[in-house]
């Protein structure tokens, strides 16, 4: 007799770096329709509903612009030349300066939150039904990429206006080809937190209460609000400088953004290829550890 053959072999014994990468790929209709659900389900019975990815975005860079700008009196932190050389070498307009910073730590921030909390939404569906776990922190990061890229867009046509007015030193240069790279790294290195802290809070759900207070204290910690010259022009502090911009990996990446948006800032390879290590890092651990925590999270959650 003629041996079948299966498709798909369903165990509970994995080993570490069995990934199921492949098998992931197979489901691509699978996180299509996860980001078409988790889109329709962010927005639904809203009056205003894609709106609101303007709305938020504007009102949280004009809060910032307030708050930290005219009360705080940071504004005279916002240039972004380099912050060894002449703090003074350039400026930027503040509300283009904090949308930048919201912008990236919005999507930051929405992707940890979700994949961290994968396994708690949807233990209905994963107990009933096989397919790849890692199809949906996937199709997390491509869901709240939409409204990144509308903000995006809007982002450009305030940056174009103040282009044409000729009323600031920013240029176009080739440094915005580094755009899509800043936006991949920013995705890995936010999913892998996400799937770290999903795989951990099966076990320990207190975790998952301190993961909206440390993200707000990641955001302070990171140059939204000011720019690297507060640092540096610190006699204390500035020469930690280069380490807290290789620990930090978002400080890397927001200066990497800055700098391909406005054509001028703070620009070193050295944090920029370690916050790419440490993304890496996260992401592969978390990975591993994700799959390993979904082939018996049923039981502990």
């Amino acid at each position: 007799m003629e041996k079948q053959k299966f498709k798909t072999t369903i165990t509970s014994k994995h080993r570490l770096f069995d990934l199921h990468l492949k098998e992931t790929l197979k489901y691509r209709d699978l996180i299509w329709l996860f980001v078409k659900r988790d889109f329709t389900a962010l927005y639904k019975q809203t009056i205003l509903g894609p709106l609101w990815a303007i709305i938020q975005p504007v009102l949280t860079t004009f809060v910032f612009s307030f708050v930290f700008g005219s009360i705080a009196g940071l504004s005279k932190y916002l240039d972004i030349g380099d912050p060894f050389a002449n703090p003074l070498q350039y400026s930027v307009p503040p509300f283009l300066f904090y949308m930048t910073g919201t912008m990236l730590f919005t999507y930051f921030s929405s992707n940890v939150n979700k994949v961290s909390k994968v396994f708690l939404d949807n233990r209905a569906i994963m107990g009933k039904v096989y397919y790849p776990r890692f199809v949906q922190p996937i199709a997390i990061s491509i869901s709240n990429l939409i409204p990144f890229v509308i903000n995006f867009v809007l982002f450009l046509v305030v940056w174009f206006v103040f282009l044409l007015t000729g009323t600031t030193s920013m240029s176009v240069t080739w440094w915005m080809f580094l755009i899509p790279t800043v936006v991949l790294e920013l995705m890995i290195l936010s999913v892998g937190l996400g799937m770290i802290i999903s795989s951990v809070t099966t076990k320990y759900r207190d975790l998952q209460m301190l993961v909206g207070f440390g993200l707000q204290l990641w955001q302070y910690a990171s140059p939204i609000a000011y720019g690297l010259t507060m640092i540096s022009t610190s006699a204390k502090w500035g020469k930690w400088l280069m380490l807290y911009t290789c620990v930090n990996p978002l400080t890397p990446i927001l200066t990497t953004f800055r700098l391909a948006m406005f054509g001028f800032g703070y620009y070193n390879w050295i944090p920029y290829v370690t916050s790419w290590g440490i993304s890496l890092f996260v992401f592969f651990l978390g990975l591993m550890l994700f799959s390993k925590t979904e082939k018996n999270f049923m039981d502990t959650i």
